[in-house]
């Protein structure tokens, strides 16, 4: 996350990663986000809320706050777009949302929405496409893009080093949902088509 900051940060843009781990062990956190993700309201929203109403206070920030996440974070990003004051939104493999957070009636509000999806991830069969034919029904100004070559977190590097051990549960998420890790060609397009919506969305004052 520190990587995906720096890299937004180094677009120009004032960037923070809030840390959603901060108050137990990682485990208890990461269950307790998936129940707060399926009700759509909990302590991570609270959190991701109180980091936004500060940013959009900071010295050299236009007012306009966007949002960005990856594979659960994807998943808050879309539910976030929904009635929570950001500008824009990038939904990035997002996963744990309700199923009808793809429908036509929830998505009515959005705030524009850009999002980025691995054709051989298959925890996001069909996703890019549900996504994108909502949004256009509703005419939420959006860019969704599925690359047929990337799998899911590929526009991750989840090298970890050798003495860093990866929790059990992830070892079995990753073999559920296919190829994983960064896809270096279809993460730099992903990354300018970004960059670019939110130059679009969140640069300038009007």
């Amino acid at each position: 996350m520190r990587n995906q900051a720096e890299w937004l940060a180094g677009e120009g843009y004032l960037a923070v990663a809030p840390d959603l781990f901060y108050w137990g062990r990682p485990m208890r956190c990461l269950w307790s986000i998936g129940r707060d993700l399926r009700a759509r309201r909990g302590r991570a929203f609270e959190d991701v809320d109180a980091v936004r109403a500060w940013l959009a206070g900071q010295e050299g920030c236009t007012g306009k706050t966007g949002v960005i996440g990856f594979c659960i974070g994807g998943g808050f990003a879309l539910l976030l777009a929904l009635d929570h004051g950001f500008s824009a939104a990038s939904v990035n493999y997002g996963v744990g949302v309700p199923k009808d957070a793809y429908t036509e009636s929830v998505l009515a509000g959005a705030c524009p929405i850009v999002g980025s999806y691995g054709a051989r991830d298959r925890a996001n069969r069909g996703t890019a496409g549900r996504l994108d034919r909502a949004l256009e029904a509703r005419g939420v100004d959006h860019d969704v893009k599925e690359y047929p070559d990337a799998g899911h977190s590929f526009l991750n590097d989840l090298s970890l080093p050798s003495s860093v051990r990866t929790p059990a549960i992830f070892v079995v998420m990753g073999k559920f949902n296919g190829p994983s890790g960064l896809h270096e060609p279809s993460a730099a397009d992903a990354r300018q088509r970004i960059v670019s919506f939110f130059n679009r969305h969140l640069k300038g004052s009007d």
